[in-house]
């Protein structure tokens, strides 16, 4: 049983995630939640944790911005959007149990100090923003790292806030160019 409670967009993704682990499971009904929803979730972060798992999508990243910007010690948990897609639809409902699991064992807290590890030219030099394949760069290293998608911009700010380490970066970076040699 997982401890934290797993936040959700919707009523399918409640049981797909109930499917894939013994948790339990809440959903936001989208953007539309009222004040006193996200009181409730502070009061269950407060308990027993949460881990925000929505959709690898704008609406997605919309919803769990302003949770965390209220919720401060809540995790992160990513689904690739390659593997939340079925037949052009995107979201948590259409992942496998196996890709779920993944995803909330990945899950990581926002660091409450924030790290100025990484920095945008090294993010350049190494590919990873504004080159021609750096999107798909940051696709991979955020699948492996367990951050999710994101652009070069929203990367760089979850390298730093989600508390990734030096040696797990040069890792996961190492599985995708094995000849890289840093």
């Amino acid at each position: 049983m997982i401890k934290e409670i797993i936040v959700v967009e919707g009523k399918d993704d409640i049981t797909v995630v109930k499917a894939a682990l013994d948790a339990e499971v809440i959903a936001t009904g989208g953007f539309g939640y009222k004040k006193e929803f996200v009181k409730t979730l502070k009061n269950i972060s407060e308990k027993r944790g949460i881990i925000i798992l929505t959709d690898p999508d704008y609406a997605g990243e919309q919803i769990r911005r302003d949770l965390a910007k209220h919720i401060k010690n809540c995790k992160h948990a990513f689904l690739p959007q390659g593997k939340a897609l079925k037949k052009g639809d995107i979201g948590v409902e259409n992942a496998d149990k196996e890709d779920i699991v993944e995803a909330i064992l990945k899950a990581r807290p926002s660091n409450i100090e924030r790290k100025e590890e990484f920095t945008k030219e090294e993010l350049i030099v190494l590919g990873l923003a504004g080159g021609p394949k750096s999107r798909e760069k940051r696709e991979k290293l955020g699948e492996i790292l367990g951050i999710g998608y994101a652009n070069s911009k929203q990367f760089l700010n979850r390298l730093n806030n989600f508390g990734i380490t030096r040696k797990e970066f040069k890792e996961a970076l190492e599985r995708i160019e094995p000849d890289h040699g840093r």
